[in-house]
Parts: structure tokens; C-alpha cells; sequence
């Protein structure tokens, strides 16, 4: 089974690591216990909108960015285990429909940015 608190709490994690911030900072700013904060970054217990509000106030990341995030690793979960259930099935195309089709023109390579785990997402130059 998929768990939504799991997911939300890895990249919770994610989001702080990556600004190399400790539990103690997150936890202080978002004037949330350290114990709680830890449970959630586990997928231990379901952190309420109010308190997810305070978490990515802290992390100053907005709440959409983060639920966008968590919506990409649910589906490719969701992907992962579908194509476990049923190995003789290829996996459909593309792998992350949601993101679909993006053109970008009259902007540099170079000044193009792509944010998104790296083993999730394929990029072809057109």
C-alpha cells in the first residue's frame, strides 16, 4: 500500500536537506515540536493543512510546490506497482503524462533549468 504520509514526509526531507537545514532550525522556525517534525519526515503521523502550511513557511517553499512533488512520486509509485502486477505490460508513454509537452523557444540552453529527480524524467533535445 501506498502511503501519502510517507511520501509527503520523504520530501519534506528532501525540501530540507536540500537548503542544508537541520530538524532543530525547521522545527523552531515553524514553532512545531522537533519529535513531531521528525514523525512527519517519517510518514509517522499525518500533519494537518495548518501545519503543513507552517512546515513550508519555514522551508519557505510553497505548499502547491510541495503537494506538486508529492503528486509526482505518488504517480510513479502508482506506475511501479501497476508494472509489478502486471510484468508483461509495458509501461505507458510517456512515463509522467502529467508533466506532458513542454516547448521552450527563444531562450538559451544554457539558462534552462529543469527541476525533478533525475531517475524520474527523461529529457530529449528536440
Amino acid at each position: 500500500m501506498i502511503l501519502l504520509r510517507r511520501l509527503l514526509g520523504d520530501v519534506l526531507r528532501r525540501q530540507r536537506q536540500r537548503q542544508g537545514r537541520t530538524l532543530r532550525e525547521v522545527s523552531s522556525s515553524a514553532r512545531v515540536s522537533l519529535g513531531y517534525l521528525s514523525e512527519v519526515e517519517r510518514g509517522q503521523k499525518e500533519a494537518s493543512s495548518e501545519l503543513l502550511s507552517a512546515i513550508c513557511d519555514a522551508l519557505d517553499v510553497r505548499m502547491s510546490e510541495l503537494m506538486r512533488e508529492v503528486s509526482d512520486e505518488l504517480a510513479l509509485a502508482e506506475l511501479a506497482r501497476s508494472a509489478a502486477a502486471t510484468p508483461s505490460e509495458p509501461v505507458p508513454t510517456p512515463v509522467r503524462p502529467m508533466l506532458g509537452s513542454v516547448s521552450v523557444t527563444g531562450v538559451p540552453p544554457e539558462r534552462v533549468t529543469i527541476k525533478a529527480p533525475a531517475e524520474a524524467v527523461d529529457v530529449v533535445a528536440a
